[in-house]
Order: C-alpha cells, then structure tokens, then sequence
C-alpha cells in the first residue's frame, strides 16, 4: 500500500491496529539487551515502538506514513516516554549499515519484488551480534478472514524468507497459526512466519 493510502487510512481510523504491541513483540523482546538503540520498521502508528521504549531502549519507528509516525508521538506521549520517527520507504532507500543494536518488523507488507530487498535493508540496520525479530503473514493468511492483504503479492512465502537469512543465526523461526486482536484489522486466527536472527 503506498504512502497515501497510508496517510487517509491512518487519518480516518486512528490507531488502525491497536496501542498494544505485537505479542510476538512482547514475547521475545528479551533478546535486546538493556538500554538497546532499536529500529521498528513499517511501524505505521508506533505500538511496539513505544513498548520498547517503555522498556527503556531507544526506539526509532520508521514508516513511510507521515501521519501514521505523527500518532507515534502521540501515543509515546500519552506513555511518558520519546520515540524518534523516520520518514522512508525501505524498498527503495538503503539504511545506514549497522546503526542500531537491533530491529524489528511486524506486518511490514510489501510487494514481492521488493520483500527481499526490504529484509536485506533491515538486516543492514544492525551491528555484529544483533538480533533482528519480524512477524508477517504468509501466503496462505489467504485461507482465513482475520487481515492482512488480501493479494498474495504481497505476502511472504517461508522458503524466500528462510534464503534471505541463511547467512545469519536463526535462533526462531516459526511457520504456521498465530491468535492476533490488534485493532480492527487483524482479528482472529491467521498464517504468519516469525523468525529471530543474530546477525
């Protein structure tokens, strides 16, 4: 979905997913360890942002909404805590090598074309030694009635995900159903890959 369709929908549903975050999030954030530099990609209203940051890492939420990273102040406003925003799309800008301790991604959708570039920028994102954690749907959430795109292009197939972080630690990796209440738009059970890497 491009900028502007993010930016009316964030506008006219706020907090289209929720103000908690993720559950994959909250169950594996104890890989970080304490005081963390973190990035959150495709962050879009900055739920697990502000978690970390709660936490009391220093967490970046990059998202190519300008209106879904206003709502990010916002929310880590209201939770007393500071979360920096970035304005880009990661399919077509590089990020800067090994900035962060760590990094996440959850239900960061984009086309195929681009999913391995977008991994691969993610990863970048990290120093030696740091784990990279993401939760998407995969192809076959198209079986259930609980989110996500509804266009296969844009979902993620196991073995693609499995070759782009061959190279890495893989100390999780999940295939399979997951209970998501996030909002309106993720309901239910769904299909989703996790994976956690030590790069």
């Amino acid at each position: 979905m491009p900028k502007e369709k993010w930016d009316k929908q964030f506008a006219a549903n706020r907090f289209t997913y929720g103000k908690t975050a993720n559950l994959f999030i909250q169950e594996k954030s104890d890989l970080f360890k304490p005081n963390s530099n973190i990035a959150c990609f495709a962050e879009g209203e900055g739920r697990n942002a502000v978690f970390l940051a709660k936490q009391g890492h220093r967490a970046t939420a990059y998202d190519v909404s300008a209106v879904g990273l206003e709502h990010t102040k916002q929310l880590a406003a209201e939770n007393g805590v500071e979360v920096l925003t970035v304005e880009a799309d990661l399919t077509a800008k590089e990020t800067e090598a090994e900035k962060y301790d760590g990094a996440i991604m959850v239900f960061g959708h984009v086309e195929k074309t681009k999913q391995k570039y977008f991994i691969d920028n993610i990863i970048r994102s990290v120093k030696r030694g740091g784990c990279v954690l993401f939760e998407v749907y995969s192809e076959d959430q198209l079986k259930y009635d609980s989110g996500g795109p509804g266009n296969k292009q844009f979902l993620y197939d196991p073995q693609d995900i499995l070759s782009w972080i061959n190279q890495h630690e893989c100390l999780h990796f999940y295939y399979g159903e997951a209970t998501r209440q996030e909002g309106y738009r993720h309901t239910g059970v769904g299909h989703v890959i996790q994976a956690v890497i030590k790069k």
